[in-house]
């Protein structure tokens, strides 16, 4: 009998989460613990996954000379994009305001909220730990991050061959068993979902109606900056930067955006995306085998304009009014917490506890989102995907490569091999 796929175990967790909630209100207390545990071990793996998979990454980027000025157009575009996709997501979210006046009863649990009242100044000096021991123990993300992302880069300074290869072997070992432990908790989440599914519903049994409504609005602020983000914004980068019609790139690029939406994995995704860039659009090896697995690994557009959305949602969701600084610092980490995320099925999940651990907000609140989050998961990985494909054609003109531009009836389809989703 073939294994039921985790997208449909996460649904019915959900329904039986909710009948179980509304039917058996008073029992919800005996399955509650399940859903603390779900959230422990979110906890437990957010330092080493954000230390793991940024040193990892970072690391993998060699900058020798031959390619300083195409890594540094690579990071341009990559910041540029993200960046974009986030400051879409804040100025949708702050206009639709999904979780305003939700009266979900969450607002109790804050206790440990701290408005932010520091400086800009203060703010950037913070991000530069003056002890890191300490900076883990209180999970001051953003130093964290800071300190990730000098290691990963100073690991490709070293001279010395051996020490250079040992610490990326090291790095990279990490990052995989960090993506083996995350691999544990994902198998979980059905289990968390639906015990964090029965406590919403049982708490708030009286206005049931009223949290799935603003869930339902969360979920178009979401499909709307992606949407928006795929159709207006990355278009506008291939018509005016790489020149080329964004109408023949997208269906050229249509195996592999179906494959990231299938799998919503960009790593999985990855061999798939190279194949159509270097046979449809006409991209050369050495700019695709270069910027791809960069961008499967730093450049997420969607996943930074999801977590933007999520966080401020989880704020106005708690009541808080989060100041202009606090959205500021949102955005940052949303850029970085992207560039750390790993190319797997809900890796922008793990990562938004790192925001909402940056900005003082409980884990606790990412119950609020489970329900869509693996739907969600699916589109954000084609945009993923697909900015990935637009920032390759991007650097490939600006390298005075020649792309196809050939009509689309005769573009050659590209075959998806089984074995490079696996």
């Amino acid at each position: 009998m073939k294994r039921i796929s985790l997208p449909i175990q996460i649904l019915i967790a959900l329904l039986f989460g909710f009948l179980f909630g509304y039917f058996f209100t008073d029992q919800v207390a005996y399955v509650s613990w399940i859903g603390e545990l779900f959230i422990r071990l979110l906890k437990m793996i957010i330092i080493p996954l954000i230390l793991a998979s940024i040193i990892s990454g970072v690391s993998s980027i060699e900058g020798g000379k031959e390619f300083g000025k195409l890594t540094l157009k690579t990071w341009l575009y990559y910041i540029a994009s993200s960046l974009a996709a986030i400051l879409t997501g804040l100025i949708l979210v702050n206009l639709i305001q999904p979780g305003v006046g939700a009266n979900i009863g969450l607002q109790e649990t804050v206790e440990n909220f701290k408005p932010g009242s520091a400086s800009v100044r203060d703010l950037l000096m913070n991000i530069v730990p003056t002890n890191i021991i300490k900076s883990t123990v209180d999970e001051q993300m953003l130093s964290l991050i800071f300190f990730a992302m000098v290691v990963g880069f100073f690991i490709n300074r070293i001279k010395n061959d051996h020490y250079r290869t040992l610490l990326k072997d090291l790095a990279n070992a990490g990052f995989a068993l960090m993506m083996k432990i995350t691999g544990f908790i994902i198998k979980l989440t059905p289990y968390g979902v639906f015990a964090i599914m029965a406590g919403i519903v049982a708490k708030n049994i009286d206005n049931v109606v009223e949290v799935f409504s603003r869930l339902g609005l969360y979920f178009i602020t979401v499909i709307a900056g992606l949407f928006f983000h795929a159709f207006i914004t990355l278009p506008l980068f291939l018509r005016f930067v790489a020149k080329i019609n964004p109408i023949k790139h997208y269906g050229s690029l249509s195996s592999a955006l179906l494959t990231a939406f299938s799998t919503s994995s960009s790593s999985a995704t990855l061999p798939v995306t190279m194949n159509c860039l270097e046979k449809n659009s006409g991209v050369s090896n050495k700019i695709t085998s270069f910027v791809m697995p960069l961008g499967a690994t730093v450049n997420m557009d969607g996943t930074a304009l999801y977590e933007c959305v999520a966080a401020i949602f989880i704020a106005q969701a708690y009541g808080i009014e989060l100041s202009a600084l606090q959205q500021i610092i949102i955005v940052f980490t949303s850029l970085l917490a992207s560039i750390g995320a790993a190319g797997i099925p809900m890796a922008g999940f793990f990562m938004l506890s790192i925001i909402l651990t940056t900005i003082g907000l409980p884990l606790e609140g990412v119950g609020l989102i489970l329900a869509v989050d693996r739907i969600l998961d699916m589109f954000r990985t084609a945009v993923n995907t697909l900015s990935d494909s637009v920032g390759t054609v991007v650097i490939a003109h600006s390298e005075k490569e020649i792309l196809n531009d050939s009509v689309l009836k005769n573009v050659p389809k590209v075959s998806i091999d089984e074995e490079l989703i696996d």
